[in-house]
């Protein structure tokens, strides 16, 4: 008996419309994140120059700030097609 084969078949045009939504939400969550880390910087920066500093605060929001990076790194990720070397 052979073995079915694969082959790479282009998508349904349901499935290409349906990858085309995904793309954009992941592009809309990509701006939010964004947008937070750059106000997360804002903050960080603001209570830096306070007199009244909270060293756990800032701690605290730059974790949050990697943390965001490492989800805009996966998101950024999924955008990418992938190349077969």
């Amino acid at each position: 008996m052979s073995s079915p084969t694969t082959c790479a078949r282009a998508p349904a045009p349901h499935e290409a419309i349906r990858m085309d939504l995904d793309t954009e939400v992941i592009k809309q969550r990509l701006t939010a994140l964004k947008s937070e880390h750059r106000d997360l910087d804002d903050v960080i920066a603001q209570l830096a120059r306070s007199t009244a500093t909270d060293q756990l605060q800032i701690q605290r929001l730059k974790k949050r700030k990697l943390a965001l990076k490492d989800i805009m790194a996966r998101l950024e990720s999924m955008l990418l097609p992938d190349i077969i070397a």
